[in-house]
């Protein structure tokens, strides 16, 4: 009980410190770097979007990917898909759509729709993986029936973008493979 304790109390402060991630000050920033080095995954998701965008921190782009290394390698759904996108980019990192690739898939087969976008975009265009617009289609449906708002309807026009160079046998394929999809759980996070 007082492990269950322990952990959810740290959790909570986590979330309180990301609810500041906009605007860190110095002890708050302390505290999610002493939860980030003591090996939480979710503070070293914020401490890396921390660094990225240069909120309390000077922005620090290979300072941001090596946090959300630190997070994507014990499974962090949303650090797998912003590390894919640094590879993408090369924003901290050399650029490499092949690792992108990698870094999107583990975050989209958990259900992360940005990643599910993004990896629909690198099936799309042949970028990191062989041209495949039928997986494209199936990320990107599955992309646009997560999200909400503006990004439900980028990534349903992205669809319906590559929708326009399929057969119908590859729209319905695509279709059935989305149907079919189901999330893996995250292998570990602390």
């Amino acid at each position: 009980m007082v492990k269950l304790f322990a952990l959810l109390r740290a959790r909570l402060t986590v979330m309180i410190l990301a609810a500041f991630a906009l605007g860190l000050c110095s002890q708050e920033l302390s505290e999610l770097k002493k939860q980030a080095e003591s090996g939480n995954a979710t503070a070293q998701f914020f401490l890396g979007f921390a660094y990225k965008d240069g909120k309390g921190v000077p922005q620090d782009h290979a300072e941001a990917a090596r946090w959300y290394r630190k997070a994507a390698e014990q499974g962090y759904a949303s650090a797998q898909s912003n590390l894919g996108f640094a590879y993408d980019k090369g924003q901290g990192v050399p650029q490499d759509y092949a690792e992108a690739v990698r870094w999107y898939r583990k975050a989209a087969e958990q259900g992360n729709a940005t990643a599910q976008f993004n990896l629909g975009v690198s099936y799309y265009k042949g970028r990191g993986l062989p041209q495949d617009y039928v997986s494209a289609h199936m990320w990107l449906n599955l992309a646009a029936s997560l999200a909400s708002g503006d990004d439900q309807k980028k990534y349903s026009d992205a669809r319906d973008l590559v929708a326009k160079l399929m057969t119908p046998q590859q729209i319905a394929d695509a279709q059935r493979l989305a149907r079919e999809w189901k999330p893996k759980p995250e292998t570990s996070r602390k």
